[in-house]
């Protein structure tokens, strides 16, 4: 199909990390290690040498304070050279995903020619914070120049004080309206009607289309998408190891709900894990192809970023892929594959309804009727964030890159990744296979 861009974008190969579930404690790899050790990989793919690249992008939610331009530490750490500009951008969950269009922009603008953008994130690295009234404590104590100013502020030291912030819940905390990400899950669940069965059933299905291609391969070193891990006692780590195997709508009804614990509907069970993960992919124009003799396995034909109320930001891929289709001339179902990112079920099976209902398509998409049922078959076909996990800066690069094998792998021919975006965002990318 022609390409909405005014020339083609190539991708030339992807990678990524295992995604690596948090565990109550900081997980073996920081953003850096998962971004540079699965980026190693994937340049050691091809003849060119890192140095040879223009710029690399890196999205990141959440960069440690002494990684904080993470795409350039990374850019440094694989070999690229001093030469080679890396930055990093963020626009939460679709960080990964604004790393790539970046890429795109600079290309189309003449700016660069061979590009490696992707995501990472390490979320069970996230700090504990000191509270507001400890850091004001502290800075008075560290003011105080005499053993009697000392002694009077012990005294006012209060035990409620050393209570930490847990940063990772104050960053999935919406500040314009005040409500968890999964509040906001729950306010889509309500608008459609979504049920507590349809969340865990989904779920489910998550987990066992995520088993299914781990046994298949597709999801397995030597699959050509992830990259096994070696931490500093030379253990691996080559699978995505937040699946259950045993996953079940009877396992998962015994959990309780945890953002709104009297009414809700939305558990730990049917939400994406907090997690570590990173993923890549290489984009290229003409010029650089033939250059370096590149083998592109697909192209990106358009992008689109779209803002709705951020507390429904979970129907961001609504507003995003409706107008990238109309703009194309494809209705839901022309598309061989979609990946919608599930950062929770409610959140998926919220998108799927808002585009079957007419009032909602007409009063907040400005279309004429229904945009109408999206064939499920072709939705994740490999499981997605419920079973895998949710680095929020790195998903939005992992759907577009496993879109692209799901589509080559199938000899299909083109997709949408999309991806709602906390704040009131959405994201959607159409994808071509070569």
């Amino acid at each position: 199909m022609a390409s909405a861009l005014s020339k083609p974008i190539y991708i030339v190969d992807g990678a990524r990390s295992p995604y690596l579930k948090a565990r109550n404690k900081p997980g073996p790899f920081s953003a850096g290690d998962l971004a540079t050790q699965s980026g190693r990989a994937l340049l050691m793919r091809h003849k060119f040498s890192p140095t040879e690249l223009d710029e690399v992008i890196l999205g990141c939610a959440s960069p440690s304070v002494d990684e904080v331009n993470i795409g350039r530490v990374v850019a440094l750490r694989m070999g690229c050279g001093q030469k080679v500009p890396g930055w990093t951008v963020m626009r939460n969950c679709a960080s990964g995903m604004q790393a790539i269009d970046s890429g795109i922009n600079n290309i189309l603008a003449g700016r660069s020619h061979l590009v490696m953008a992707g995501g990472t994130d390490a979320l069970s690295r996230a700090p504990l914070l000191f509270s507001d009234a400890m850091v004001l404590w502290l800075s008075n104590w560290y003011a105080a120049k005499t053993p009697g100013q000392r002694v009077a502020q012990l005294a006012k030291l209060k035990l409620g004080y050393l209570a930490p912030v847990i940063a990772i819940m104050k960053g999935l905390t919406d500040p314009m309206v005040g409500l968890l990400m999964g509040q906001t899950a729950e306010n889509v669940a309500h608008r459609f009607g979504i049920t507590r069965a349809q969340m865990d059933e989904f779920a489910v299905r998550s987990h066992k289309r995520v088993v299914a291609a781990q046994d298949a391969g597709y999801l397995a070193p030597g699959g050509g998408e992830v990259e096994a891990l070696y931490d500093k006692a030379g253990n691996a780590y080559s699978l995505d190891d937040g699946v259950r195997r045993d996953s079940s709508v009877e396992n998962l009804a015994k959990l309780k709900p945890f953002f709104d614990r009297k009414f809700g509907n939305v558990t730990p069970g049917n939400s994406s894990q907090i997690t570590d993960g990173a993923a890549w992919v290489l984009l290229a124009d003409e010029e650089a192809v033939k250059k370096h003799d590149l083998k592109p396995i697909g192209r990106i034909v358009d992008t689109e970023w779209a803002g709705l109320d951020p507390a429904q930001m979970g129907l961001g891929p609504v507003h995003s892929a409706t107008p990238l289709m109309k703009r194309n001339n494809l209705g839901l179902n022309d598309l061989d594959y979609w990946e919608i990112n599930e950062a929770f079920s409610a959140q998926v099976l919220g998108c799927i309804a808002a585009w079957k209902d007419e009032k909602y398509c007409k009063e907040q998409l400005g279309l004429e009727g229904a945009m109408g049922a999206l064939d499920e078959s072709k939705l994740n076909v490999d499981g997605g964030a419920i079973a895998l996990g949710h680095p929020v800066g790195s998903s939005g690069a992992r759907i577009v890159l496993h879109l692209l094998k799901v589509l080559k792998r199938n000899n299909a021919k083109r997709g949408i990744a999309c991806i709602c975006i906390g704040g009131g965002l959405g994201g959607a990318m159409l994808i071509e296979a070569l």
